[in-house]
């Protein structure tokens, strides 16, 4: 008891540093998204389909190569005849992420329990030099 006493302020140090390390994982922060880099290892070694949630006219000015394009309004009616196995991993990316967090829970609602999201969208995908196309224009 004396030890406790004496030594407060290291003990609620030590607990207030610990608390802050064990913060997100008792929030659940990144859980349903991954990095770009964590989604093309997904794609490659478990079949992952990455499913771009923007609207057409973003996807066509560029987007991972590989990408499907259902926008976020079609998504619940579009998914479950693009990917009939619901046990395939299910990757939605967006601009930045904020579309594809709200695309995650409506793939789960649907039975894709392996759905995550791409954190950071196209922007990440960009920052992290991985390949992209774009649709070319009709002449």
């Amino acid at each position: 008891m004396k030890f406790i006493l004496d030594n407060w302020a290291l003990i609620l140090l030590a607990l207030g540093s610990g608390g802050m390390l064990a913060w997100p994982v008792l929030r659940g922060a990144g859980q349903g998204s991954l990095s770009a880099q964590g989604a093309v290892q997904i794609i490659n070694r478990q079949k992952g389909v990455l499913i771009d949630v923007r609207e057409p006219e973003e996807f066509a000015a560029g987007h991972a190569v590989g990408a499907r394009n259902v926008p976020l309004a079609e998504l619940e009616q579009k998914l479950p005849g693009l990917v009939k196995n619901k046990a395939l991993p299910v990757l939605l990316m967006c601009a930045t992420g904020a579309r594809a967090q709200r695309a995650v829970a409506a793939a789960k609602k649907l039975g894709y329990e392996q759905a995550q999201a791409v954190a950071g969208g196209m922007k990440s995908w960009n920052e992290a030099n991985l390949p992209v196309e774009k649709v070319a224009a009709k002449a």
